[in-house]
């Protein structure tokens, strides 16, 4: 993983700065201490577009909370991690996928603590442990964004399964997250690998291999790439596919019939934070029912018992539309998995 880190290290360090520039105008400091106990640390691979949103919120909850956010994408969060687990430089990890921060937990990375209205939350969504080491906020699901505009000028048919993306008629035709770098990109080949078995999902992701354009180090950039009409198919996530779609792109959601692969978002403290009161603020605001009335506004399941989603059109019977994802397996296989897939398709 170190690679990936060392390969994303300055885009990953600007992103940190963009990101607490943009936080500032919503209060972040504004009513904190000057105590340094009360800054604290956190790691997350939550969109920049969103994490505005749960920063405003977050302040209402805890206006004395000063957040220093560093935020990329999921494998590069996951990296710098692991790199640091001898000398933590975080002190809560904040929207990560939990196969993530299952290998994490492995490596006792993981400080327990049982947050203040834990009970509220979906049973599937806490960690399993006597002391929760995590806690879920939200899931998220593959989408292919198809642009029917650059569809309709190439006279290409609308894919509706996985099997469909590797016909030859979208040869270069399509992006993918790179899984190594992308949690979007890791469900998607892990959800291969479960709904057809190792050997027919490697065989799949070969063949469809020949049609990816590139590998990119983004689960919504493919999306964003073929609202702009860059590219006609990009494999990526519902959020961004809905989000942009009601901004009036060009875009038809599609999900393929076989199943969608699906992860999911989750919290908890770093261990060795000397923070310890102040990161335990932060993950009792996480799993608060006003914490997930965010997070509802931007995905289609959430923690919450109770709280539904809002603000985007997805569709009604999607849970029933997941494939049935083995959490432990995919962080015990993380390692495995990528090496096999870098050692593919990495060019």
């Amino acid at each position: 993983m170190s690679q990936y880190l060392q390969q994303h290290k300055k885009s990953l360090f600007s992103i940190t700065f963009s990101v607490l520039a943009a936080l500032a105008v919503t209060g972040c400091s504004k009513g904190s201490t000057s105590k340094d106990s009360e800054q604290i640390t956190v790691y997350t691979a939550v969109e920049a577009d969103q994490l505005k949103l749960y920063q405003q919120d977050l302040h209402k909850a805890y206006p004395e909370l000063k957040v220093n956010w560093v935020r990329d994408s999921t494998g590069v969060i996951t990296a710098k991690l692991l790199a640091e687990q001898n000398n933590p430089q975080a002190d809560v990890v904040f929207g990560l996928a939990l196969t993530s921060l299952l290998v994490m937990e492995q490596k006792n990375m993981l400080h327990p603590y049982k947050p203040q209205g834990v009970e509220h939350l979906k049973a599937e969504f806490v960690s399993p442990k006597p002391q929760p080491t995590w806690t879920g906020m939200d899931a998220w699901e593959s989408a292919v964004c198809v642009n029917t505009v650059e569809m309709k000028k190439r006279n290409l048919p609308i894919p509706q399964s996985w099997e469909d993306l590797t016909k030859p008629i979208y040869k270069g035709q399509v992006v993918m997250p790179n899984p190594a770098s992308s949690g979007t990109g890791y469900l998607d080949v892990t959800a291969w690998i479960q709904l057809f078995g190792e050997k027919k999902a490697w065989d799949y992701m070969q063949a469809l291999d020949k049609n990816i354009s590139q590998y990119v180090h983004s689960g919504s950039k493919p999306c964003k790439m073929a609202a702009q009409g860059e590219i006609p198919i990009g494999i990526s996530f519902g959020y961004p596919a809905f989000k942009l779609k009601s901004e009036g792109a060009p875009l038809e959601v599609v999900y393929p019939k076989e199943g969608l692969g699906w992860e999911m978002e989750a919290s908890a403290i770093v261990e060795g934070s000397k923070k310890l009161s102040s990161a335990q603020k932060f993950i009792d605001w996480s799993v608060s029912r006003s914490a997930n009335e965010a997070y509802a506004r931007n995905f289609s399941m959430v923690a919450y018992k109770g709280v539904e989603s809002s603000g985007l059109d997805f569709p009604k019977n999607l849970p029933q539309l997941l494939v049935k994802n083995d959490f432990a397996w995919a962080a015990e296989q993380r390692e495995p998995i990528l090496a096999e897939w870098s050692k593919r398709f990495e060019k």
